[in-house]
């Protein structure tokens, strides 16, 4: 069963409250402004990678998957 969230677009929210730019994000993540803005269409993304923006963005983004997890029953 696919999960419900759209996880680039919660990462590009994010970033946006957090004021940060996506050239100092993508430094902060060692990816390019190119490759950030290919995470912001992305509906899965690699779990190592999750951890790094978590960290930078001082948001732990596994809970939304947790939480998604509980709510369909599983």
């Amino acid at each position: 069963m696919r999960m419900a969230i759209h996880i680039g677009q919660v990462i590009k929210e994010a970033l946006k409250r957090r004021g940060m730019t996506v050239s100092e994000f993508g430094r902060r993540i060692h990816k390019s402004r190119e490759n950030v803005y290919s995470i912001f269409k992305r509906i899965t993304i690699d779990t190592g990678l999750l951890y790094d923006i978590s960290e930078v963005l001082e948001q732990d983004f596994f809970l939304l998957y947790s939480k998604e997890f509980k709510k369909k029953g599983s």
